[in-house]
């Protein structure tokens, strides 16, 4: 069930952060023109730190599973598609998610770090903290190890406690809440797929359809509501179908 509603919960809190991004507009690719991309730079910015901090959430629980991996590499794709060299970032970005993944003694220093980097923006605060909560419920629960990860960040971080836990809350309750709604001859017709297909082909199909309606950060920036609801609508169908194909197959 957790992994089924992994892209509902994506979806659902890129709603909210969507939200955010089109009202403030945060980062564009001409903020970023004149960045000198390296490891240093990209390690020292506001997005390298959140990037580290995504690392430590992601392996709080032991591991890094393959729909957390997924989530990443969206994520690190729609923040190095800013960058004058956006191949070069994101194997940086990269490089760091996965050093900084297997390290536990620096989780406060970085997120004071990132404290600072915000300081004047609340709502780009606001919005690391929605995914990096979003995140620890991307394999269907959370463990006493993320949510002890998230609260070394959002102290440090100096996040409104009560903003905190409303957002935790939202997650629980779509948790809770969320249901498969589709047939498997359902799910074999969204996906644009025949029962006769190899997993393979049913696995590309997959992904070319989130990478298609998913709603990702940056070309999302001044996007109507509709559009997000639509996109989040989409995107939480596309996932039930592959998955109750998957275990139809086991």
């Amino acid at each position: 069930m957790g992994n089924i509603l992994l892209l509902a919960l994506i979806g659902a809190i890129f709603y909210y952060v969507f939200k955010s991004y089109a009202k403030y507009e945060t980062y564009s690719k001409e903020a970023f023109k004149d960045f000198s991309v390296s490891y240093d730079s990209l390690k020292k910015s506001e997005l390298g730190l959140f990037v580290a901090l995504s690392a430590k959430v992601a392996k709080a629980d032991g591991r890094v599973d393959a729909l957390e991996a997924e989530l990443i590499s969206n994520m690190l794709d729609d923040i190095s598609s800013i960058f004058p060299e956006p191949h070069k970032a994101k194997v940086i970005f990269k490089d760091i998610f996965n050093e900084e993944k297997n390290k536990t003694d620096n989780i406060e220093h970085l997120s004071h770090a990132l404290s600072h980097a915000t300081k004047r923006s609340q709502a780009t605060r606001h919005q690391f903290m929605q995914f990096l909560i979003q995140l620890s419920f991307a394999d269907g629960e959370v463990t006493k190890s993320e949510e002890a990860v998230l609260a070394i960040i959002a102290e440090a971080m100096q996040f409104d406690p009560n903003a905190y836990h409303t957002i935790f809350d939202q997650f629980e309750q779509m948790m809770q809440n969320a249901q498969p709604k589709q047939s498997l001859e359902d799910a074999y017709k969204l996906l644009g797929v025949s029962p006769n297909d190899g997993i393979e082909t049913i696995k590309k199909a997959y992904r070319k359809l989130v990478r298609e309606y998913h709603p990702d950060i940056i070309k999302s920036q001044g996007k109507s509501d509709s559009y997000i609801k639509e996109a989040t609508k989409k995107t939480q169908e596309i996932n039930q179908a592959y998955e109750m194909i998957k275990k139809a197959r086991r």
